[in-house]
């Protein structure tokens, strides 16, 4: 396997720990921007906020392939104050309640951020019976408490601002662990891709897309536009390989090799190209592993369907405790994905 070109540890961890929730993703954008400029053919934003990078290939009859990784991370939006000047706020994305007791969060309003902590509307434990402890909140009967009085909360913050969880991103050695790693760590993988990429022997196409976390929707118009021939999309999947898990749940294991999807939820990938990218990987001795991912889905499933439909395939990173602000990515994994796709896309 290439392991050649160090990976920018910096800018992956500026891509954890920068704030984008689906439709607000600026910010994820314009790092990515300054990553790119300079390495690329084209760069440009479409209308729906996706950030489409293009390297043209040289050479005849090249095929159009699509690459996507979204840039969006499941968060929130202030949708109450209340007359104390507590926020309440609605999810955008997939959240287990279990996961958001005393969280600090980002309150991203228009004049400044604002930070804040997450807690259920719940008696302290010293007051609590066993029973009150035992019950698992509803995401509604969590409040931000941003240390304000309410006049001034109302006077920075407005319905509709963006709330996201904050945690640092931290380099464990041969692992990573932080927030918002599904997906800016192939957002990490496909700028890292980019910036390596030299003499492409097919017409690449990478979109970082926009809204995922609520149904596909950046990829779904990126496809429409782009009219690919091949879409890879990059994401991350589950890796139960933690305590409490039986072997038969595992999906994927940290550290195994990238993961070439077999299915899941939105997606069934095209057999050839599956079967093309593990031949490769073995013959590049690329580590991999195949996935079968009962629950969720990747852009891949918008791709797919998008015109008369597209050959399509996802690539993912296992992940441990995904949509919590402590995932966790192995090196060698994220290694395995950029060599494969180098491999593939340099011919």
């Amino acid at each position: 396997m290439d392991s050649s070109v160090a990976l920018d540890m910096e800018l992956l961890k500026q891509l954890s720990e920068v704030g984008g929730v689906p439709g607000r993703e600026e910010r994820v954008r314009a790092l990515l921007r300054g990553a790119l400029e300079g390495h690329v053919d084209s760069l440009e934003e479409d209308a729906l906020g996706n950030l489409v990078a293009v390297k043209t290939s040289k050479k005849k009859k090249a095929k159009r392939v699509m690459l996507s990784a979204h840039m969006d991370e499941i968060g929130f939006y202030v949708r109450f104050v209340d007359d104390a000047g507590f926020l309440r706020v609605h999810n955008v994305g997939g959240f287990d309640t279990r996961n958001l007791f005393a969280r600090a969060v980002t309150v991203h309003a228009k004049e400044g951020d604002l930070i804040g902590v997450l807690n259920p509307a719940v008696k302290p434990v010293h007051l609590s019976t066993p029973e009150e402890r035992k019950k698992v909140p509803e995401l509604a009967e969590f409040a931000v408490d941003l240390g304000l009085s309410a006049e001034e909360v109302r006077a920075r913050v407005r319905l509709g601002d963006p709330v996201t969880l904050r945690q640092p991103f931290v380099d464990l050695g041969a692992v990573v662990t932080g927030k918002a790693l599904d997906d800016r760590v192939n957002c990490f993988i496909l700028a890292q891709l980019l910036r390596q990429l030299d003499k492409p022997s097919h017409h690449v196409c990478a979109v970082f897309s926009v809204q995922e976390e609520v149904g596909l929707r950046g990829a779904t118009t990126s496809a429409y536009a782009l009219e690919p021939d091949i879409g890879i999309a990059l994401d991350t999947t589950l890796a139960v390989d933690t305590p409490g898990a039986p072997p038969e749940g595992r999906v994927t294991q940290l550290g195994g090799g990238v993961a070439l999807k077999v299915m899941d939820s939105a997606s069934i990938s095209t057999r050839w190209l599956l079967d093309a990218f593990a031949a490769l990987a073995e013959e590049r001795g690329v580590p991999y592993q195949l996935e079968v991912l009962p629950l969720g889905g990747t852009d891949a499933g918008a791709i797919q369907r998008s015109r008369k439909g597209v050959a399509t395939l996802t690539l993912s990173i296992p992940s441990r405790y995904v949509h919590t602000v402590t995932e966790m990515v192995a090196k060698r994994d994220v290694e395995a994905s950029l060599a494969l796709l180098k491999a593939y896309l340099q011919g």
